[in-house]
């Protein structure tokens, strides 16, 4: 960032967190002081310094709000133009666009324009594609707890006392047995006091990131109408994001959570392989599978991530973030562009360091990602291809396809696929050390349109892939945060981190989403 563009954001902060705290003296100071001073909010336009400031003098503040992306344009020298979209508590959007101007004084606004747009209403229309069971709350609340009151959906991959697991395909849920007790992470939740509102949807046993069941159905995604949800924990993730349930306990082998997440405008925890409980969880791929956590609120997020972590770390905070430009370049050009403004506002908002640089996967991803698949599907196929080779046509035709790729895999190409993956961790724990995150685009693009092509959904798929595969392959910690946009859709930012870094990841998250105003 160049000296002159580091003055300028360092202006529109200053600019910010005035208005935040409603320091009008500030205020009045970053406008220009010129008659044709201009600012426009709805039908309204005020010409002149003194009319803005009368103007304020008379608001009584504006509301809280947190930046989001911070867009910046020079058309001219000494101009500058700062496009800047936030998000109000009340979950309602907005977007300010500034002209500054370098004077003698330093930058100042000449012109500013502000739109808001209110939180869409929620739609309490029960919907078949998202529920498998929800017959009222499964389990009530005990009322105490730091989940008190917190409805819970939950992916039907997990056991639930009294419920079978249908793993999103009717034909195995008319084989399923009634489970005798809670999976260990249901359990764990319920006894922080969440309410167990449903069992959600999945699709086919875990094995698509699409959220598309022939089956069941396609989830409505209310974050981006006319869209998928993302799979393969679509049903929690259309849960929450109609609000539903409050949070969703789900599941991510190549990405299942963070794809919802990034396509449905939620935040979602990968955790650490490992470091969340697996019994009572039926399995797909076991050296990759994680039980994580959907929500709206990173609190929350935070807060339901301590009653499933099996064991303590004493990280450091994080102190430095890195962006990998070769990684980058993987997304489609518009989600470069906002993470761009994500990240430019991300580091406004935290004041920590950013450093471009190279990681050296991009080097190796293709190498990688290909031993990620072939072992994966190898491992699906260990535990589920018996059971598809008693029902054959069970399965929709490209998860079947999944499965048979899998069954393909011979003992010499896993074990060298196994060696590749085991040289990747070391490589990655080697860049990526406790106290640094790597950030990246959650996904290539925003979500696929519900009815596109079957091709376009699996070319979509492999190039996320190629972005989700690394935490995968690693069994690293990866939290997604709702900071992309693209045009009217939502797309995940992921905050990647070291082994067993999850508490100072959360931290970081939760801590980078306070508005510069309270």
């Amino acid at each position: 960032m160049n000296a002159v563009n580091t003055d300028l954001l360092a202006a529109f902060w200053a600019y910010e967190q005035a208005l935040g705290v409603n320091d009008l003296n500030g205020l009045d100071h970053w406008f220009l002081d010129a008659p044709d001073t201009l600012r426009a909010e709805g039908d309204t336009v005020l010409v002149g310094h003194a009319a803005i400031a009368d103007f304020r003098r008379g608001r009584g503040g504006a509301p809280a709000r947190v930046v989001e992306r911070v867009h910046v344009v020079r058309p001219a020298p000494r101009v500058a133009v700062v496009t800047a979209e936030t998000r109000r508590q009340d979950g309602g959007r907005g977007l300010q666009t500034q002209v500054w101007r370098h004077t003698d004084a330093g930058w100042r606004i000449a012109a500013a324009h502000v739109s808001a747009v209110s939180a869409p209403v929620p739609d309490d229309r029960p919907d078949p594609a998202v529920w498998r069971v929800a017959d009222g709350p499964l389990v009530a609340s005990t009322g105490q707890g730091p989940l008190a009151h917190v409805r819970l959906a939950v992916k039907d991959l997990f056991a639930v006392a009294g419920q079978r697991v249908g793993a999103g395909n009717p034909a195995w849920l008319a084989e399923a047995r009634t489970e005798p007790e809670h999976a260990d992470a249901v359990r764990q939740l319920l006894d922080a006091g969440a309410e167990l509102t449903g069992i959600a949807q999945t699709d086919e046993l875990a094995f698509s990131l699409a959220g598309t069941n022939t089956h069941y159905g396609t989830p409505a995604n209310p974050a981006a109408p006319g869209r998928i949800t993302g799979g393969s924990s679509s049903g929690p993730a259309a849960a929450v994001a109609h609000g539903w349930a409050d949070l969703g306990l789900a599941t991510d082998t190549a990405g299942s959570i963070r794809v919802p997440a990034s396509y449905c405008g939620l935040y979602g925890w990968r955790p650490t392989h490992g470091a969340t409980p697996d019994g009572g969880l039926l399995a797909l791929a076991p050296s990759f599978d994680t039980a994580g956590l959907l929500a709206h609120d990173p609190v929350l997020l935070r807060t339901a991530a301590e009653a499933l972590l099996t064991s303590g770390d004493t990280t450091a905070p994080i102190t430095q973030c890195m962006v990998d430009e070769e990684l980058v370049s993987l997304a489609e050009p518009e989600v470069r562009a906002s993470f761009e403004a994500a990240c430019r506002a991300l580091t406004l908002r935290t004041a920590l360091p950013l450093a471009r640089t190279s990681t050296g996967a991009a080097e190796h991803l293709e190498e990688w990602f290909a031993a990620f698949r072939t072992v994966q599907a190898a491992e699906a196929w260990e535990q589920h291809g018996a059971w598809i080779t008693r029902h054959p046509g069970a399965l929709a035709p490209d998860v079947a396809a999944r499965f048979e790729n899998g069954r393909r895999v011979s003992a010499a190409e896993r074990a060298r696929a196994e060696q590749v993956l085991s040289d990747g961790r070391q490589a990655l724990d080697a860049v990526l050390p406790p106290g640094t995150v790597l950030l990246l685009p959650a996904t290539s693009g925003p979500a696929p349109l519900a009815d596109a092509p079957p091709e376009e959904v699996e070319a979509v798929r492999a190039a996320t892939l190629r972005l989700t595969c690394l935490a995968s392959l690693a069994g690293l910690p990866a939290v997604v945060a709702p900071l992309l946009r693209v045009r009217s859709s939502p797309v995940g930012l992921c905050v990647l981190g070291a082994r067993g870094t999850d508490r100072a990841l959360l931290d970081f998250v939760t801590d980078s989403r306070n508005p510069a105003h309270v």
